[in-house]
C-alpha cells in the first residue's frame, strides 16, 4: 500500500523520484519511485541519498544538547561566552543573545547571509553584523538559518574541533548512520539524487549547484549541509525515540502563531497537535530536493518523505505524510476554512514585503487575494550559479485574527499571519516561519 501510494503521489505531481519509509514500533516499511536524476538515471532506493537541507538543523541542535549534558558548555548562557568577536547590527542584542535561543530561533535574527560564499563558520560570523536584526532576543520566533551556522562556530569553539568532525562523533555515529554526510566528497560515495527545477517552459532540469542555495560552502553545514537517506533518518528517528537524554528537545518552548511549521519549537524540533495527538518533526527545502521527516512519539512512530523536484516536491511530501498519519494512525489534521473576501481588508494589506533575500509580494484583483514569494530579482541576476524558482502568485484566504493560508500551487497550505504597530498598520507578513517586513 505504501509503494502504491508513493507511485501515486509521485507522478501525480511530477517528481521524478521520491523515497519514503514508516517506522511503526519494530516494523519498518520502504518504498522508492522514479530516478536520481534525468540526465543520468539510476533506480532510487531507501539508500539513496538526498539534500536534507534544513533536517540538518536536528543534527546540529542533539550535538549542543549532549555537549550540554557533559557539561561543556551551558544553553543558556550567552553566545559571546564562547564566541566574543561576534557582532552584529544591533550590539545590544550580540550582548544578550543565548545557545538556546538560537536552537529555538528566538535570537531575532533574519533569514540568512545570502551574497558571498564564506568557507568557514568563522568567516560567516564576521560578516553577521550586516545581517538585519528583526527583534530583540527572546520576544519572537523568527526562522533562521544563519543562527544555526552561529550554532556551528559554538560547536567548534566548545570542542577545539571542526563541525563536521564533532557531529559524526556525538551524532552520527551513536545513532548508526552510516550513509549521512556532509560535502560532496562523501556523496559521491554513495547513489545520491539530484534535484531539479523547473525551466521558463515547464521542462524539468538537473538543478545547480547540488544542495543548498546560497551555496556559503561549508558555512551553511550547521543550518543545512547534510545528505542522508530514508534508511538512516528512520535510525535517526527510532535514535530520538529511544534516548532519554534527548526527550527535553521535544518539549515546547515557544509558542508559533499560525504557522505551518506546528504550534511549538522545542529545541529545533516543530511541534503541533493533530487530533490531540503531539507530532514532531523537521523539514528541508534545498536546491530543487525536499526532505520531511516526522515522528509520533506515543505511537513509537516515524515517517520520512524525501523528493527530488522543486517545487512541487514540498506538497508531493506534505501528501505522504499526511496519508501516512491517517492510513496508520487515523490522524487527520483540520484544515482551517477561508473567509468570504473583504475588499476593505484585501486592501489593506496588499503590497510588497521583504526579508534580507526574497521578497513577498501580496495582491488583489476587487475578487480575491494573490501571493507571491521569491528571491529578489537583483541576487538572482548577479548570482553565478542556478537558483531555485520563485513561487508564483497563488490565491490566498483571509483567516480570522490576521491569520490567512495560500489555497493553491507550491505552497498550498501554507499559514502566515500579519503583523501591525501600535497604530493598527500592517507592517510585516509572516510566511514558512520567517518575518517579511512592508516595503513602503
Amino acid at each position: 500500500m505504501l509503494q502504491q501510494k508513493l507511485t501515486e503521489i509521485a507522478q501525480a505531481h511530477g517528481v521524478p523520484g521520491m523515497a519514503a519509509g514508516i517506522l511503526h514500533g519494530d516494523r519498518i516499511a520502504y518504498a522508492s519511485h522514479g530516478v536520481t536524476n534525468l540526465a543520468s538515471p539510476q533506480p532510487v532506493d531507501e539508500h539513496t541519498l538526498f539534500h536534507l537541507a534544513s533536517v540538518t538543523k536536528t543534527f546540529t541542535a542533539t550535538a549542543l544538547v549532549r555537549l550540554a549534558a557533559a557539561g561543556r558548555l551551558d544553553l543558556s548562557a550567552p553566545v559571546r561566552d564562547h564566541v566574543p568577536e561576534l557582532r552584529l547590527a544591533d550590539p545590544g542584542s550580540a550582548a544578550e543573545i543565548t545557545v538556546h535561543q538560537l536552537l529555538n530561533h528566538t535570537a531575532g535574527l533574519e533569514w540568512n547571509l545570502v551574497d558571498g560564499e564564506q568557507t568557514t563558520l568563522a568567516g560567516f560570523v564576521a560578516e553577521l553584523e550586516r545581517l538585519p536584526i528583526i527583534a530583540r532576543p527572546g520576544t519572537r520566533a523568527s526562522y533562521s538559518q544563519a543562527g544555526y551556522n552561529l550554532a556551528g562556530l559554538v560547536i567548534e569553539r566548545v570542542t577545539g574541533l571542526a563541525y563536521e568532525k564533532v557531529v559524526d562523533d556525538l551524532v552520527l555515529r551513536p545513532a548508526g548512520l552510516e550513509r549521512t554526510c556532509f560535502g560532496l566528497d562523501e556523496v559521491v560515495r554513495h547513489r545520491f539524487a539530484i534535484g531539479h527545477n523547473p525551466d521558463a517552459d515547464g521542462t524539468l532540469r538537473p538543478a545547480r549547484p547540488w544542495g543548498s542555495w546560497p551555496a556559503g560552502a561549508r558555512a551553511n553545514n550547521p543550518g543545512g549541509g547534510l545528505a542522508s537517506s530514508v534508511s538512516d533518518l528512520l535510525r535517526w528517528a527510532r535514535h530520538h525515540l529511544d534516548s532519554a537524554d534527548l526527550r527535553a528537545m521535544t518539549e515546547p518552548t515557544v509558542t508559533l502563531r499560525a504557522s505551518t511549521l506546528g504550534d511549538a519549537f522545542g529545541i529545533c524540533w516543530f511541534l503541533r497537535d493533530i487530533d490531540g495527538v503531539r507530532v514532531i518533526g523537521h523539514g528541508g527545502s534545498g536546491n530543487g530536493q525536499f526532505a520531511e521527516l516526522l515522528i509520533v512519539p506515543s505511537h513509537d512512530f516515524a515517517v520520512v518523505s524525501l523528493a527530488n523536484a522543486g517545487p512541487a516536491g514540498y506538497p508531493a511530501n506534505q501528501e505522504m505524510l499526511a496519508w501516512a498519519l491517517a492510513d496508520r494512525l487515523g490522524l487527520r489534521p483540520r484544515e482551517p476554512q477561508p473567509l468570504a473576501y473583504d475588499e476593505s481588508r484585501a486592501h489593506e494589506i496588499a503590497g510588497r514585503y521583504e526579508l534580507d533575500a526574497m521578497d513577498l509580494e501580496i495582491a488583489t484583483d476587487g475578487a480575491g487575494l494573490t501571493l507571491a514569494v521569491g528571491i529578489k530579482p537583483a541576487i538572482r541576476q548577479a548570482s553565478e550559479v542556478d537558483m531555485p524558482p520563485d513561487y508564483p502568485a497563488a490565491a490566498l484566504g483571509l483567516l480570522p485574527d490576521d491569520e490567512y493560508v495560500i489555497t493553491e500551487g507550491g505552497l498550498a497550505g501554507q499559514r502566515g499571519y500579519l503583523t501591525r504597530d501600535a497604530d493598527g498598520t500592517v507592517i510585516g507578513a509572516d510566511l514558512a516561519g520567517r518575518l517579511f517586513r512592508r516595503v513602503r
